[in-house]
């Protein structure tokens, strides 16, 4: 089943207040590994989300007390070149090198290109993977030419 993204415009204060109280009091439940059971007030029974739900869930409230819109792509979805340049933040032009030099999967739909999501982030944990390498060895260097970088 291929779901269609899920986008919501940035909240009004109102709600950016209420998601802001919301995060503070879920947060602590992210990342736990386990499933979080809710009592909602007016049901009798207990709601059970998984720990994925609870983690995405602790995100987009996040943002949304930021003041921020969130979209939602399924893994399984399929980006034009716009969206996913939009996806990894580089320009459209930029991502079809990317493409041209097979650094992302994808294949063409006539003469239109289509890259699945789930390629598009594995290229992005793959680059900033390399990047936090980079600024790894970049300090040890420092470090150990006494750039002012020494350990504390």
């Amino acid at each position: 089943m291929n779901m269609p993204a899920y986008r919501q415009l940035p909240p009004t204060p109102r709600d950016a207040e209420i998601a802001r109280c919301t995060y503070e009091a879920l947060s602590p439940y992210g990342g736990m590994d386990r499933p979080l059971k809710l009592r909602v007030l007016d049901r009798e029974q207990a709601i059970d989300l998984p720990a994925g739900a609870v983690d995405l869930l602790v995100h987009v409230l996040e943002a949304m007390a930021e003041g921020q819109g969130v979209t939602l792509i399924p893994e399984s979805a399929e980006l034009t070149t716009v969206q996913a340049a939009d996806v990894l933040n580089v320009s459209r032009p930029y991502l079809i090198k990317l493409l041209d030099r097979k650094a992302i999967p994808h294949r063409k739909v006539g003469r239109h290109r289509r890259i699945r999501m789930e390629d598009v982030m594995a290229y992005k944990h793959a680059i900033d993977r390399e990047r936090q390498e980079a600024l790894a060895e970049l300090t040890r260097e420092a470090q150990v030419q006494d750039m002012g970088y020494g350990s504390r």
